[in-house]
C-alpha cells in the first residue's frame, strides 16, 4: 500500500492545530491543495514534519467506545472529515489508539439484582440515561464475606453435632477433610479459569460453558441450577425444623403429643410440608417484589452467622472454666426423653416420706410404690449424667469412634451397665431417645457435603469486583481455608466437650428439647437458635435469588431451545418465569420434607458441577492452547484431576443411585443440546480436544494402509453446478446417503472455471449450496470447491488434493455425462475420459451411475425387487460390498440381492454354484446365486476368476525368461491388440448400474477419445430394443421409484440362459475388464 505524507516547511510559531488541519486535509481528498507561495517556500527548502497523535480524538468522543447520542454526532463528524478514505474499513479495522482504549476499558457489567431494582425505580426518568457505575467491590466485601455466608449454613447448626456422634471424631474428621479438600482443589481450578482473561459475570456456568463448550456447559449449568434450587429447599426445611422443634413447638398444625412411631413421623413431615410451602411462597414473593430487600438484609444474615459461630467458640472456652448445667437422664444405659418430667429420679424424699416422681408415672400404672411398672424400669437405676462435661473432661477418648444405628434403635451410653433380657419386647418406646433414620458412613458424607458448597459466591459477583482476577482467587481460597478450619476444629471440639449420647441425639430430646449445639454456646442457647434461623432464611432467599438468574443466563444463551421462555421477565430484566420454575422445583424438594433426604440430592448436583470445573482446568492445561495464560500460577493438571476424582468418588459415596440419576440427567441434557441446541463457538476446550484428537488420529493413519477389516468406501462425489451455483445432480447425494452404512469419509466437490480472485464469491455460494444440499440429503461429510483455468484441471486438483493425510478418498462417484453425443457437448465426454484415466492412475475405484435422475430419493421405498451383481472378475469384493451397503438403507432394505457368475460349457456349474454359495457364506452376505453358462468363444479365458488367470500369465512370462521391461511391453502389446480387435467388431450390449473393476493398462497414444467413449457407450447400451426389460423392483403392475433403472445383462440371462444374440466376443469382454469405469 502506498503511503502519502504532508510535506511542509517547519515553522516554530505554527500551532499543532494548523499542522493537524493539513493532516485532515490529506484525508479529505485525493490531492492536497497548496498555494503558490507554499510551493515557492518548498522550493527554497523543505522539511518533513509528521504529527500523528493517534486518531486525534479524545477517548470519550471516539465512536468505538461511546455510543451515546452526542458521541454519535461526533462520530459522524469524525467519519466525514477525518476518515473519508477509510469508511469501508471502519467496521473491521479501527484506529490503533481507539482499539487499545476500548480493550483497556473493557468490562462485562450485566444488570445484577441491584441494577434491576435501580432500573425499576428509575423508569420515570428513562429519558435520562445514568452512566454505568464502575465496579468498586474489593476482595473482602466482594468475595470473602459472600463465600463465608454461603458456606456456613444449616448443616453446621442442625447436623454437625449428630454427625460427630454417629461417625465419631475420626470418621467425621475424615469426611470433613475429604469434602474440604475437594472444594479447595476446585477453588484452585476455578481460580485458574477465572484469571484466564476477563472474567464474565455469571459464575460457574459461564466458566464451564466457555471452557468445555455449550453441551457440557448447558448440562452442568442446569445441574448447578437444580443444585441451587434444592439448596433453597434444604434451607427452608432447616428453618422450619428450627421453628417447630426449638422455637415454637406449639405452632405445629399436626400435634406430636401422644403419637408414637410412624404416626409421629408422619405428623412431623406434614408440618414440614405445610409450613415449608408457606415459607417458600413468602420468600418467592419477597424476591419477586424487590430484590433490593434481600440485598439490604444480606449483611444482617451474615452478622447472624458470624455471631453464632463466635458464640460456639466462646462456649467451648467457657467449658474449660465452668461447664454449663445440661444434664442427661439415663435409665440403665438408655437415654430418656426429658420433656414431660422434672426430676431425673424414680422417687424423691420429702418431709412426708418417699414420693414417686413424674418419671415413675411414665413407666408405672399408678403413682403408688406398689404399682406395676415396666420390667426394664424396675430392673435398672435412673442416673443423671452431665451433657456438657467440658473440654478438659477427657470425653474425647469415648467419642473417637462412631456408633451407627438402624432406624428405631435406642440411643444408649457406651460402657454403662444395663439389666435387660434380649428377648423382652421394647415397651414405652416413646419414652426413650430413638434413632429416626438408619445411619451409615456414606449417608453422613451426603448429608455433610452441602455444608462446604457455596464457593462460587465470589465468581458469581465477578461483574461487581474492582479486580476480579486478583479478588476471586485470594478471596475464595481464604474463605475455604477459614471455613475448613472452623469445620475441622468444631469436629474435635464437639467430641471433646459434649457427651456421646447428647451428640447422637439429633433433636436434643434428652436435653430438654434444646438445640444440641446451642447447649454449648455462650451466653445462651437462644443465640444459636435465633442466629441460625435468620441465617438459614437468608440463605434460602439467596438461593431463590441466584437460581432464577442462572436459569435466565442459560435460556438467553439459546443452547437449550425448550428453555427460551425462561429468558424473559419483567421490563427491568427480572427473571419472572425463571423464578416461577424455581419455586415449583423447590416445592418438590419441600414435599420430601426431610433435611436428611434432600441434602444428598443437592450434593450430587454440586459435586457434578465441581467435577467439571476441575475437568475444564485439567483439559485446558493439558491441551496447552495458546490462549490459556492464567494469572493464577499455583495450579497443576494433577491437582485438577485429583479434585475431579474426589468429586466422582464422593458422588458414589453419597448415594450411588442418586449419582447415576444425576449423570443420566446431565447426559440427556448433553445429547439434547447436541441434537437440538444452537451452534455455538466459544473457543472451548472440547473443540481443542477434538482438534488434538483429530491430529493424533490422522498421524496414526499415516503409518500404513488400512487393514482389510477396516477398509470402507471413502467417497469423493463430483457434482456440477449451474450458473447460479446450484447442484445439477442432487440424486448423487441421495445415492451417497444410501451408501453411508460404510461410515466412511465423504467429500462432495465441484469445480469452477476461472481464477480464484475473480470467482471468490462464486466459490462461497457454491460451498453454501453444497452444504445446504448435504444437510437436506443428510449426508455427513465435507464439501470442497476448486477453481482453475479449465474444468479438467480443477477436477484433477480435486482428485489429487482431496482428503488429508491418511484420511483420503479411495472411490470416486460421478454421474455419466449427459448429451455427450451432441457436437456442442464434446468437452463433456473429453473431460469424462480424462477423469477415468486420472482415476485409474490414482488407483481409485470408480462408480458411475447412469440415469442418475431416475434413482430413488431418500424418502422413497422399494417394497420388493432385486439388486443384481454380475460377478465375472474377482475385484476384491467391491461389487459384493456396494449392494450390501445399499441394503442397509431403508430405501433398499426390502430388495433381495442376486449374484450372477459365468461358466464355460464344460465347467461344472453345480460345483461352481456350490463354491460361490460357500464363499458368500463366509463373507456373511445373504444373496441368491445364479451361474450362467456361455460358450468358450464368448468368454475366452475370463470364466471364473481373473485372479487365477493373472497368476498363470505371470508364470508364463517367468518361464520365457523375460526382463521386467520386456514383460511390461508384452502386456502392453496384448492390450493394444485387444483394443484394436474391439474396434473392428460390434460389441454386445451391456448396462450396469454400478461397475468397479481392475486398473486398465495405459491407453496407446494413437487412441482417439471420441472412439473410446463411443465404445464405452456401446458396451453400456442395449442393442435389441425387443429385449424384455426387468426393472430393479420387478413387482408386476406396481410402480416403484426404480422402474426406470435397468440391468440388461440380467434381462438377457433371465430371458435366454444360453448365448444370446449379439453376445460379446472374447476380445470385447477382455477389453471391458481391462477398463476401469
Amino acid at each position: 500500500m502506498s503511503q502519502r505524507f504532508t510535506v511542509s516547511k517547519s515553522d516554530g510559531d505554527r500551532r499543532p492545530s494548523d499542522i493537524q488541519g493539513e493532516v485532515n486535509q490529506l484525508f479529505e481528498g485525493d490531492e492536497p491543495t497548496t498555494s503558490g507561495g507554499a510551493e515557492e517556500e518548498d522550493a527554497a527548502g523543505t522539511e518533513v514534519v509528521v504529527v500523528l497523535k493517534g486518531d486525534s480524538n479524545p477517548k470519550e468522543s471516539s465512536p468505538f467506545i461511546n455510543s451515546s447520542d452526542a458521541a454519535a454526532e461526533k462520530s459522524q463528524q469524525y467519519d466525514g472529515k477525518n476518515m473519508a478514505l477509510f469508511e469501508e474499513e471502519m467496521d473491521t479495522s479501527p484506529m490503533v489508539s481507539s482499539l487499545l482504549s476500548s480493550l483497556a476499558n473493557y468490562s462485562n457489567l450485566p444488570q445484577g439484582s441491584k441494577e434491576h431494582e435501580e432500573a425499576e425505580n428509575n423508569e420515570a426518568e428513562s429519558s435520562r440515561k445514568k452512566p454505568v457505575k464502575a465496579p468498586q467491590l474489593g476482595t473482602l466485601m466482594g468475595v470473602y464475606l459472600p463465600c463465608i455466608q454461603n458456606i456456613f449454613g444449616v448443616i453446621l447448626f442442625l447436623r454437625m453435632t449428630w454427625l460427630v456422634g454417629i461417625g465419631g471424631v475420626i470418621g467425621t474428621f475424615i469426611i470433613v477433610f475429604m469434602c474440604c479438600a475437594t472444594t479447595m482443589l476446585t477453588a484452585i481450578s476455578m481460580s485458574a479459569i477465572a484469571t484466564n482473561g476477563v472474567v464474565p459475570a455469571g459464575g460457574s456456568y459461564y466458566m464451564i460453558s466457555r471452557s468445555l463448550g455449550p453441551e457440557f456447559g448447558g448440562a452442568v449449568g442446569i445441574c448447578f441450577y437444580l443444585g441451587t434450587t434444592f439448596a433453597g429447599a434444604m434451607y427452608i426445611l432447616g428453618a422450619i425444623e428450627l421453628l417447630l422443634i426449638y422455637i415454637a413447638p406449639k405452632a405445629a398444625i399436626f400435634p406430636l403429643e401422644g403419637l408414637e412411631g410412624a404416626e409421629a413421623e408422619a405428623a412431623l413431615l406434614n408440618n414440614m410440608r405445610v409450613y415449608g410451602t408457606i415459607l417458600l411462597i413468602s420468600m418467592a414473593t419477597v424476591v419477586f417484589v424487590g430484590v433490593k430487600y434481600v440485598n439490604k438484609l444480606a449483611l444482617v444474615f451474615l452478622a447472624c452467622v458470624i455471631l453464632s459461630i463466635l458464640a460456639v467458640y466462646a462456649g467451648v472456652i467457657k467449658t474449660a472454666i465452668d461447664a454449663p448445667d445440661f444434664p442427661v437422664c439415663l435409665l440403665g444405659n438408655r437415654t430418656l426423653v426429658w420433656k414431660t418430667f422434672d426430676v431425673c429420679a424414680k422417687t424423691v424424699e420429702t418431709a412426708n416420706g418417699t414420693v414417686t416422681t413424674q418419671l415413675w408415672r411414665m413407666f408405672c400404672d399408678s403413682p403408688y410404690l406398689n404399682a406395676t411398672c415396666d420390667k426394664f424400669f424396675t430392673d435398672n437405676n435412673v442416673t443423671r449424667a452431665q451433657g456438657i462435661p467440658g473440654v478438659t473432661s477427657g470425653i474425647l477418648a469415648e467419642n473417637l469412634f462412631g456408633t451407627y444405628y438402624e432406624k428405631g434403635d435406642l440411643i444408649a451410653k457406651k460402657d454403662t451397665y444395663s439389666v435387660e433380657e434380649p428377648d423382652d419386647p421394647l415397651t414405652n418406646a416413646n419414652r426413650y431417645v430413638l434413632a429416626d433414620i438408619t445411619s451409615f458412613f456414606t449417608l453422613l458424607v451426603g448429608i455433610y457435603f452441602p455444608s462446604v458448597t457455596g464457593i462460587m459466591a465470589g465468581s458469581n459477583r465477578s461483574g461487581d469486583l474492582r479486580d476480579a482476577q486478583k479478588s476471586i482467587p485470594v478471596g475464595t481460597i481464604a474463605a475455604i481455608t477459614t471455613t475448613s478450619t472452623v469445620y475441622m476444629s468444631s469436629v474435635i471440639l464437639f467430641g471433646a466437650c459434649i457427651e456421646g449420647v447428647v451428640l447422637r441425639d439429633k433433636f436434643g430430646e434428652g436435653v430438654h428439647g434444646n438445640l444440641v449445639i446451642g447447649t454449648l454456646a455462650w451466653p445462651s442457647p437462644w443465640v444459636i437458635v435465633i442466629g441460625s434461623f435468620f441465617s438459614t432464611c437468608g440463605a434460602g432467599l439467596q438461593s431463590l435469588t441466584g437460581a432464577p438468574r442462572l436459569m435466565q443466563a442459560i435460556a438467553k444463551d439459546g443452547i437449550v431451545p425448550a428453555l427460551r421462555i425462561f429468558g424473559h421477565g419483567k421490563a427491568n430484566g427480572e427473571p419472572t418465569w425463571s423464578l416461577l420454575l424455581t419455586a415449583c422445583i423447590c416445592e418438590s424438594g419441600i414435599l420430601i420434607a426431610s433435611l436428611d433426604a434432600v441434602a444428598p440430592i443437592l450434593s450430587m448436583f454440586f459435586l457434578m458441577c465441581y467435577m467439571f470445573v476441575n475437568l475444564a482446568c485439567a483439559l485446558q492445561t493439558l491441551l496447552r492452547t495458546p490462549n490459556w495464560r492464567p494469572r493464577f500460577k499455583f495450579y497443576h493438571w494433577a491437582l485438577s484431576f485429583l479434585g475431579m476424582s474426589l468429586c466422582l468418588t464422593l458422588m458414589f459415596l453419597c448415594s450411588w443411585y442418586y449419582a447415576i440419576v444425576a449423570m443420566v440427567i446431565a447426559g440427556s441434557i448433553y445429547k439434547y443440546i447436541e441434537f437440538a441446541g444452537a451452534e455455538k463457538e466459544w473457543g472451548d476446550g472440547i473443540r481443542g480436544l477434538s482438534l488434538s484428537a483429530a491430529r493424533y488420529a490422522l498421524m496414526r493413519l499415516e503409518e500404513g494402509p488400512p487393514h482389510t477389516k477396516n477398509w470402507r468406501p471413502q467417497l469423493l462425489v463430483l457434482v456440477s453446478t449451474d450458473g447460479e451455483q446450484n447442484v445439477e445432480q442432487p440424486r448423487l447425494l441421495s445415492l451417497t446417503n444410501q451408501l453411508k452404512a460404510g461410515k466412511g469419509l465423504t467429500i462432495v466437490g465441484t469445480a469452477l472455471e476461472g481464477t480464484y480472485l475473480e470467482n471468490h464469491d462464486q466459490v462461497q455460494r457454491a460451498e453454501q449450496a453444497l452444504r445446504k444440499l448435504m444437510e437436506t440429503e443428510k449426508v455427513k461429510g465435507f464439501c470442497q470447491v476448486t477453481v482453475s483455468s479449465n474444468l479438467r484441471d480443477a477436477t484433477s486438483h480435486l482428485i489429487q488434493a482431496g482428503g488429508l493425510g491418511g484420511l483420503k478418498h479411495n472411490a470416486l462417484l460421478v454421474s455419466w455425462p449427459r448429451n455427450w453425443k451432441q457436437g456442442d457437448e464434446h468437452q463433456t465426454w473429453r473431460n469424462f475420459i480424462e477423469l477415468v484415466r486420472e482415476t485409474t492412475a490414482a488407483h481409485l475405484a470408480l462408480l458411475v451411475p447412469k440415469n442418475i435422475s431416475a434413482f430413488p430419493s431418500n424418502g422413497e421405498r422399494f417394497t420388493e425387487g432385486h439388486i443384481d451383481v454380475w460377478w465375472i472378475v474377482h475385484d476384491g469384493g467391491m461389487l459384493m460390498l456396494l449392494p450390501f451397503l445399499l441394503r442397509q438403507h431403508k430405501v433398499w432394505r426390502k430388495c433381495k440381492m442376486r449374484i450372477f457368475t459365468v461358466a464355460q460349457m464344460d465347467d461344472n456349474s453345480i460345483q461352481m454354484k456350490k463354491d460361490l454359495t460357500t464363499f458368500l457364506y463366509h463373507l456373511r452376505i445373504d444373496a441368491m446365486v445364479e451361474v450362467v453358462e456361455m460358450h468358450d468363444s464368448d468368454i475366452s479365458a475370463y470364466t471364473y476368476e481373473k485372479t487365477l488367470v493373472m497368476e498363470q500369465r505371470s508364470q508364463m512370462l517367468k518361464q520365457i525368461n523375460l526382463t521386467k521391461n520386456e514383460r511390461e511391453r508384452e502386456i502392453q502389446s496384448i492390450t493394444d491388440s485387444s483394443r484394436g480387435s474391439i474396434r473392428r467388431k460390434n460389441p454386445a450390449a451391456v448396462t450396469t448400474q454400478l461397475s468397479v473393476t481392475e486398473d486398465p493398462p495405459a491407453a496407446s497414444k494413437e487412441e482417439k477419445p471420441e472412439e473410446e467413449v463411443q465404445l464405452i457407450h456401446d458396451n453400456t447400451t442395449p442393442t435389441s430394443p425387443a429385449t424384455p426389460a426387468t426393472p430393479l423392483t420387478p413387482a408386476e403392475g406396481a410402480q416403484s421409484p426404480g422402474d426406470q433403472i435397468q440391468m440388461t445383462w440380467t434381462e438377457k440371462c433371465d430371458g435366454e440362459p444360453a448365448k444370446p444374440p449379439g453376445a460379446a466376443t472374447p476380445e470385447g469382454i477382455k477389453d471391458i475388464f481391462n477398463m476401469k469405469p
